[in-house]
């Protein structure tokens, strides 16, 4: 982060949301607020990442590539944590509704699992001329 802070100080609002959105994914305790911080999150990202394009000196940066490599492959890292997390969810709810496990599942209080909702990364649009100031 040093790396683009030092480069893009005209662009500290791009940086603050994803400093901010990041420190609200960690803090984050129960399914909605996790969900809905890495949302923020992945749209922050997303904004960071279109500064190489609103900026081409800062995309022939070195460090400003890699450190845009590292947050790409963790964003795939994360949905790929998302695919699972979905499939497991739809497996546990399927299971705790068919007989015998409905019963075993109503006498615990076993409830259903909401799904990992996000918006599509196709369904984001940001121009370069949006981002400059």
């Amino acid at each position: 982060m040093e790396t683009v802070k030092g480069y893009a100080d005209f662009e500290r609002t791009t940086l603050e949301a994803v400093v901010n959105a990041r420190a609200s994914a960690i803090g984050a305790t129960d399914f909605e607020k996790i969900a809905a911080a890495n949302q923020k999150l992945s749209a922050a990202l997303h904004q960071f990442l279109a500064l190489g394009e609103a900026y081409p000196d800062l995309k022939a940066n070195n460090n400003f590539m890699q450190l845009q490599r590292e947050l790409t492959e963790t964003e795939n890292k994360i949905a790929l944590s998302r695919q699972f997390y979905n499939d497991t969810a739809f497996k546990y709810n399927n299971a705790i509704e068919m007989f015998p496990a409905s019963v075993i599942a109503g006498l615990c209080g076993f409830h259903p699992i909401p799904f990992w909702e996000t918006t599509e990364r196709g369904n984001i649009s940001i121009k370069a001329e949006d981002m400059k100031l």
